[in-house]
């Protein structure tokens, strides 16, 4: 009679009533900092006196504050690296990639428990763990072993049918749990993906799914682990981490709502909220002065690989201003080898470094007045470096890309959100997450 989200909690709650609203207490598994929060983080961990980290695994990523313009953010880094030394704890150097992607390869197992301090956490629902955004002291006391606090969430069961059309993505499916959510429709709540629907989105569509459900508000967002999710943990080495999670037939959701994924239409987020979403139709028309492809929504290896394959050939207009962030260096190896992101090169895209970049107003910031189409998450006022920027529009992959000869006329040449088909290896150690090749399994088409 258990959910997901029942099956998991149960197992994790040291005390407390699991009854909806009600405090419990639950037994962290991970944790995740990023460097604009995880210095305070580990200052407070090295106050509470602990000789080591308790988790089964913690990991403190570089990935915010890269261009170490003067010598402050780097005297963080060495501090992040060197405190990760002592305390046991995973360090991703700065360019390894940005940390949801990074964990979502190399550390996401099912039916964990994971509180990072990034809103975004709820990334690594997309491999069914339970992950939740919390601040730096609630990472520093879990990290010493106590248990982490949160009020029991409702279940809200978004039961997906049918199957993406043509030119129809991942980021379409978020886009339109947000029409009908708004910003703060998933308050106290789970967003718990089941259904036939299910099993046509790949890890990373998922992953894109559950990371812009943190817009909803919602506690956190998760989705099975199937047979999808372990071809995404065999492709990485990592069958061993699989175990399979699923909603019993009679789970009991305390909403229910229903999307059916062969009726969704492209859609894009208009100015200043994720939840004032249109369909691309009622968008066309508009010249749009910037596109930036990236931030930990939409950077996986499947993300760059259609959108480098829709550039082949073609020039990006001599008006527009094109920004590619990859999420990883294992995203960036396969593109490399391949041959594709020389795609990118020739088209005149401009290749940034594997990092948050624009998506938090590092770098890139659109002209007085632009107009900037991105793959991110959030388009508030001012995110993007500019005053006077009162038009971020946020879109799927495909909706991005903007070609030679003319603006952007109507906002559908658009990349499809997300996906772990493509088969990838990487390679990963205690306190150094990438060295190494990777390669795509023979045979494997994405």
């Amino acid at each position: 009679m258990g959910s997901i989200t029942e099956k998991i909690l149960k197992s994790h709650i040291i005390e407390g009533n699991p009854s909806a609203g009600d405090e419990v207490s639950l037994k962290i598994d991970s944790t995740l900092t990023q460097d604009a929060t995880g210095t305070m983080a580990y200052l407070q961990f090295e106050a509470i006196g602990a000789d080591y980290v308790k988790t089964e695994s913690s990991v403190s990523f570089v990935d915010h504050n890269t261009l170490q313009t003067d010598f402050k953010n780097a005297d963080d880094h060495l501090y992040l690296q060197t405190v990760a030394k002592r305390y046991g704890i995973h360090f991703s150097r700065p360019g390894n990639g940005i940390c949801h992607q990074v964990y979502l390869e190399r550390f996401a197992k099912p039916g964990k428990t994971l509180i990072g301090s990034d809103s975004h956490t709820h990334t690594a629902g997309g491999m069914c763990c339970f992950s939740v955004g919390a601040g730096g002291l609630d990472i520093a006391v879990a990290m010493a072993g106590l248990p982490f606090r949160i009020k029991y969430p409702k279940v809200v069961g978004i039961r997906l049918t049918g199957k993406l059309p043509d030119w129809v993505s991942a980021k379409d499916v978020i886009l339109e749990v947000l029409r009908q959510l708004d910003v703060n429709g998933g308050v106290g709540k789970v967003l718990e993906y089941f259904g036939p629907g299910v099993e046509n989105l790949s890890v990373t569509d998922r992953a894109t799914i559950a990371n812009m459900g943190t817009e909803t508000g919602c506690t956190t967002s998760i989705f099975p682990s199937d047979e999808i999710a372990r071809k995404f943990l065999k492709a990485q080495d990592r069958e061993q981490d699989w175990v399979e999670i699923l909603p019993d037939e009679d789970a009991h959701y305390d909403e229910i709502t229903e999307i059916d994924l062969s009726n969704l239409e492209p859609m894009i987020a208009l100015p200043h909220s994720p939840g004032n979403v249109k369909t691309v139709r009622e968008a066309a028309g508009m010249k749009v002065d910037q596109v930036a492809i990236g931030s930990c929504t939409n950077s996986s290896l499947r993300d760059l690989k259609i959108a480098a394959n829709m550039l082949k050939g073609r020039t990006v207009s001599e008006n527009l201003h094109l920004t590619i962030s990859p999420g990883s260096r294992q995203v960036v190896e396969h593109l490399t080898d391949s041959g594709e992101m020389k795609y990118l090169i020739k088209a005149g895209a401009r290749i940034l470094e594997n990092a948050c970049g624009p998506c938090i107003g590092m770098g890139a910031a659109p002209c007085s007045g632009g107009v900037s189409v991105r793959t991110f998450n959030r388009n508030f006022e001012g995110r993007s470096g500019t005053k006077d920027h009162n038009r971020p529009y946020y879109a799927g992959r495909r909706k991005d890309i903007a070609f030679k000869e003319q603006y952007t006329r109507d906002l559908q040449a658009r990349f499809r959100g997300g996906g772990s088909r493509l088969l990838q290896k990487g390679y990963g150690e205690k306190r150094r997450l990438y060295s190494g090749r990777s390669q795509l399994r023979s045979g494997f088409k994405p």
